[in-house]
């Protein structure tokens, strides 16, 4: 394995490098002078960079990383666990989020898609680098844990209900099937995100969407105490 990752466009390959990411390879078209500081970079055609990049409308410079080695988890504060998310999309808009509400550690299942995939990377538009992203065995970790472990169902309890604690771990499960019977066996409090619509048609929220409404409301009431 080379443990080696790629990201593409200017700001995510910037932010890599302002993060002290090792870079191995850059790949710039000859028209690109934002990385006229690089050193070790290779100037491309438009072509060529077309035929390597992963995106559907290729950026004008590729880089490509070493893949960082992965840090221990601080069990202090408030802690995101994701049990089988799948859409690459969803996650890199979870990082994303995890960087915006201040949220240090994210901790993904085996079966969740891969932190690395060129997509992820490219959603999280370079808060990947701020973020520590844990894989584990997530059951394993949620047992040894002592802080509330808070499960995202759509038969919990209201949010908007409850006196949320600084430190503690919210669960947001697979896309289709939400969080795993499992780790349901190991939420202290199920929590949901009650509809207001007057028709009470929408059968759920998309996972990235409810991450947002549970941090902010999470961040809100730790403001509040």
């Amino acid at each position: 394995m080379h443990q080696l990752f790629i990201a593409e466009g200017e700001k995510v390959i910037a932010e890599f490098l302002v993060a002290k990411y090792d870079l191995e390879y850059l790949f710039v078209t000859h028209e690109t002078t934002f990385f006229n500081h690089i050193d070790q970079k290779n100037i491309i055609s438009a072509t060529d960079i077309n035929k390597i990049s992963c995106l559907t409308t290729p950026n004008n410079c590729l880089a490509v990383f070493k893949i960082p080695t992965q840090k221990p988890i601080d069990n202090s504060g408030l802690k995101l666990v994701l049990d089988g998310i799948q859409d690459p999309g969803n996650l890199g808009t979870i990082i994303r989020l995890c960087d915006w509400f201040g949220i240090s550690d994210l901790i993904c299942s085996a079966n969740t898609v891969d932190l690395y995939n060129p997509k992820v990377v490219q959603a999280t538009m370079g808060s990947v680098s701020r973020v520590a992203v844990t894989y584990c065995d997530i059951s394993t970790y949620l047992r040894k844990v002592s802080i509330p472990i808070y499960g995202t169902f759509m038969d919990g309890e209201s949010i908007y209900n409850l006196k949320l604690p600084e430190n503690a771990i919210i669960i947001l499960g697979n896309e289709g099937k939400g969080i795993s019977p499992e780790i349901e066996q190991l939420v202290t409090q199920k929590v949901a995100i009650p509809r207001f619509g007057p028709m009470q048609k929408t059968e759920s929220l998309n996972v990235a969407s409810a991450t947002a409404i549970f941090l902010s409301e999470f961040k809100r009431t730790q403001r509040n105490l």
